[in-house]
């Protein structure tokens, strides 16, 4: 196997608040957007994408795994040190937003959140486990979207300026490495989770979702000053989901077809944080689309001064896609659309696996934009057995993870500056897009299922002894 990991690269874990703190109600937090997705992937997939969600709580209808996830809110110091025994460099863990600032329109933020955080943080430096911290992960709260209408509203760039405020402040001397907005370019594909809105109608959504998209490029931008400015040394970047588009064959018509798709999902977004401006060939797009972006004086110049130190992205699969498709071709599997690509398998929810496709994903962005790139997301969701010793023997997961480490080590050979690497959910939790408990990526079982049922119980899997081992090797042994 390859040994080209430089020294220092970054191995992990990433996780999100949302979907393994738990306490949603405990320490001064006020309820945020994940606080009233219900669990069950028939219910949230129809309610991630369709329009006039009403956010609010019906336990007689639902049920609401965020509310516990895996009670990392209460269980920390464990986890952190399965994740020390495992050698992990970084961790990637995403701050409440309705924990620091409960409504996330006060002026003063709740100090019981600050503290735990700060907790977390010193448990960590502990075991020299450097943060990576995700500022805003589908967690916007709920006072935001309903009293405001979410990122729709300009308001929110105001309120989010203050939250870095406080957050850059506070852990200065405990975080060096920060991310702005989680997969920041998925928002037109589901507005509710980046974007804090349900679109009233579909001949909406685009302009809502786009105008939404300049507030957060706006809030970011001053995000990105405000860290330079308070944590000298620090580096924040932008974080995007990321899938190489293949055009279904060689007709020229598809060709550009699958260019266009490209630019609009995976450049767009990164050519503006990163090239601090908006790119050219989104103007057509914006035509043909009759959107029309509202911008204040000053919003261009905010943006080309703060654009980020690094990229990081998420990869899970590749799209494949043709002009014209029947609704037979489509691939269900695949959340971002396309066709199905008859050489690839699927997951076990038909997320088809692709690692060639993160080599290519590290080329094209490394190519384009020339920052050092982190993968803060990839991994493999699939269902895991118990067997009655107790253990979890999850080959097929350490099969997906070595094929996609492999193609990292072939990207670095290439010439790609590559930070590090943390893989989803290190530890299991409940499914952003599912609301599940039984689609598991961890290295760490979690006894919780999706009935609610378990004894939140941690052991090892098979692939945490092999991913420390990858960690103690710096990858020369996968």
């Amino acid at each position: 196997m390859s040994k080209s990991f430089p020294d220092g690269f970054l191995w992990g874990g990433a996780t999100a608040a949302n979907q393994l703190e738990g306490g949603y109600n405990e320490g001064g937090k006020g309820p945020n957007l994940a606080d009233v997705l219900p669990g069950g992937k028939k219910d949230r997939l129809k309610l991630l994408s369709d329009t006039g969600f009403d956010f609010e709580i019906d336990q007689s209808k639902y049920t609401y795994p965020n509310h516990e996830a895996i009670d990392f809110y209460h269980r920390y110091a464990e986890d952190i040190a399965l994740f020390a025994e495992m050698g992990f460099k970084t961790f990637r863990l995403s701050i409440a937003w309705s924990r620091i600032f409960p409504n996330g329109d006060e002026l003063e933020p709740n100090e019981e959140g600050l503290a735990f955080y700060d907790r977390v943080f010193d448990e960590l430096a502990k075991y020299d486990i450097e943060p990576l911290v995700t500022i805003a992960h589908y967690e916007t709260p709920l006072h935001l979207i309903k009293e405001y209408g979410g990122w729709r509203n300009r308001k929110l760039v105001e309120f989010f300026e203050r939250y870095v405020t406080v957050l850059f402040n506070r852990y200065k001397d405990k975080v060096k490495y920060w991310l702005t907005f989680n997969e920041i370019n998925g928002a037109t594909h589901m507005p509710l989770l980046g974007l804090g809105f349900s679109p009233e109608n579909e001949e909406t959504r685009l302009q809502d979702s786009f105008q939404g998209l300049h507030h957060q490029f706006v809030a970011s931008a001053k995000a990105v000053q405000l860290a330079h400015e308070i944590i000298p040394g620090s580096q924040i970047g932008c974080m995007l989901i990321y899938a190489p588009v293949y055009s279904f064959d060689c007709n020229p018509e598809n060709v550009q077809y699958a260019q266009e798709q490209a630019r609009i999902f995976n450049n767009f977004c990164g050519d503006i944080h990163v090239r601090g401006e908006y790119p050219t060939f989104i103007n057509r797009y914006f035509k043909e689309n009759d959107i029309n972006i509202e911008m204040h004086d000053g919003d261009l110049e905010l943006i080309e001064k703060g654009t980020v130190d690094f990229i990081s992205f998420s990869y899970y699969m590749s799209r494949t896609d043709k002009k014209n498709k029947t609704p037979e071709e489509i691939g269900q599997g695949n959340l971002i659309g396309g066709v199905m690509n008859p050489f690839l398998e699927a997951s076990d929810w038909g997320w088809e696996i692709d690692p060639v496709g993160l080599r290519i994903a590290l080329n094209e962005l490394y190519g384009r934009y020339q920052l050092p790139l982190f993968i803060v997301e990839n991994g493999l969701g699939a269902y895991d057995v118990v067997e009655e010793d107790g253990s979890i023997n999850d080959d097929y997961r350490i099969k997906y993870l070595r094929e996609h480490i492999q193609a990292i080590a072939d990207a670095i050979e290439d010439g790609v500056e590559v930070m590090g690497y943390t893989s989803w959910g290190c530890i299991d939790l409940v499914s952003a897009s599912s609301g599940e408990m039984s689609k598991r990526y961890g290295f760490i079982y979690v006894d919780k299922h999706d009935d609610g049922s378990g004894t939140l119980a941690r052991s090892r899997k098979k692939s945490f002894f092999w991913y420390k081992k990858v960690i103690d090797t710096n990858g020369e042994e996968l």
